[in-house]
């Protein structure tokens, strides 16, 4: 029987050893259901979620919810939207009890003074005239101005089949704003002419994104396994997809067998009663999800299988790492 201390050597068991016992208990929240963009691709919108539920505007029944989230177990919150930064009350009720993370389109600014170090992801679609494309505006320019050289913000970058041989230009943009970087690839939800990818464009990013890494270590947080996951959708030779994906609501998780999952996931929508199937869309076919957050939840929860090799349970532990960086339980 292969074990963690038959399989790393002193520098890689002192890395597992500091992330061996995070323990996360993840949920996702949706705190509002206005936002103030409208992006071809958001999942959100796309899937009518905005419409599930109507909002929860008394803001001590926020507080309370998140009590019970607590006792149930939650330790880390991620919050979606919608906009969530046009509800700071909202989003205060969870930071004031526990690891918080806001996504956000960077259009307004979480004011510091009040939110000192929550963690925020700005959503890029890449180029400004891919984000003209998909998202009305170039928010690169505003979303930089508010967070340049934030330590606890980072870009979560989507990149799009547009960008190939263009990502080097963004990175670099961002690393001289003094913020980093985490980069995802598009699900075309809504179908945007030239904008789903082909397989060969597939093969292109992931050397791409390689590149940017060798490039840019100090600036983007990720991976090469991760790189791969996303890219081919295969781990350990098993497909993506509904009977492998970790992230779905465990109300809504009626698979047969049920494969390895978040403990306790729920997504919840903004009236605090109704939950969401899964961390992105309802109406999403789960073959084609390239969510970088799933994928990365996918190897974490699959930690006895990568213990066959060496460098597979490091891998393992690299995308571990990656994550607690960017929830911030660990250091960049």
């Amino acid at each position: 029987m292969k074990t963690v201390s038959s399989l790393l050597d002193d520098h890689w068991y002192e890395r597992y050893k500091k992330i061996s016992k995070l323990n996360f208990r993840s949920s996702i929240y949706d705190v509002t259901n206005r936002c103030n963009l409208r992006c071809k691709g958001c999942f959100f919108f796309s899937s009518g979620e905005h419409e599930a539920a109507a909002e929860e505007n008394d803001i001590e029944k926020w507080h309370a919810f998140v009590e019970k989230e607590m006792e149930r177990g939650v330790n880390l919150a991620i919050l979606i939207g919608g906009e969530p930064t046009l509800c700071l009350d909202r989003i205060e009720a969870f930071y004031k009890r526990m690891p918080t993370f806001c996504a956000t389109n960077g259009l307004i600014k979480v004011p510091r003074d009040r939110f000192p170090d929550m963690m925020v992801g700005l959503s890029l679609w890449g180029t400004p005239e891919d984000e003209a494309t998909l998202r009305g505006k170039d928010t690169f320019k505003i979303s930089s101005a508010n967070y340049a050289g934030d330590p606890h913000t980072y870009y979560l970058y989507t990149i799009t089949p547009k960008q190939l041989g263009k990502t080097e230009e963004i990175i670099r943009k961002i690393k001289d704003v003094g913020l980093k970087v985490h980069m995802q690839l598009l699900s075309n939800d809504e179908g945007v002419d030239g904008f789903s990818w082909k397989p060969e464009e597939l093969i292109a990013i992931r050397d791409e994104m390689d590149a940017m890494l060798d490039a840019y270590p100090e600036t983007v947080i990720s991976c090469k396994y991760y790189h791969e996951i996303i890219t081919t959708g295969q781990m350990l030779g098993r497909p993506f997809g509904w009977l492998e994906c970790p992230s779905v609501t465990i109300a809504k998780d009626n698979r047969e067998p049920q494969p390895k999952r978040l403990i306790n996931f729920i997504r919840w929508s903004s009236d605090l009663q109704t939950m969401h199937r899964c961390c992105t869309s309802e109406t999403r076919d789960c073959s084609t999800c390239k969510d970088g957050a799933a994928h990365m939840s996918w190897v974490m929860v699959n930690k006895r299988a990568h213990m066959r090799s060496t460098k597979d349970f490091q891998n393992w532990i690299e995308v571990y790492e990656m994550f607690a960086k960017l929830y911030q339980f660990i250091p960049w």
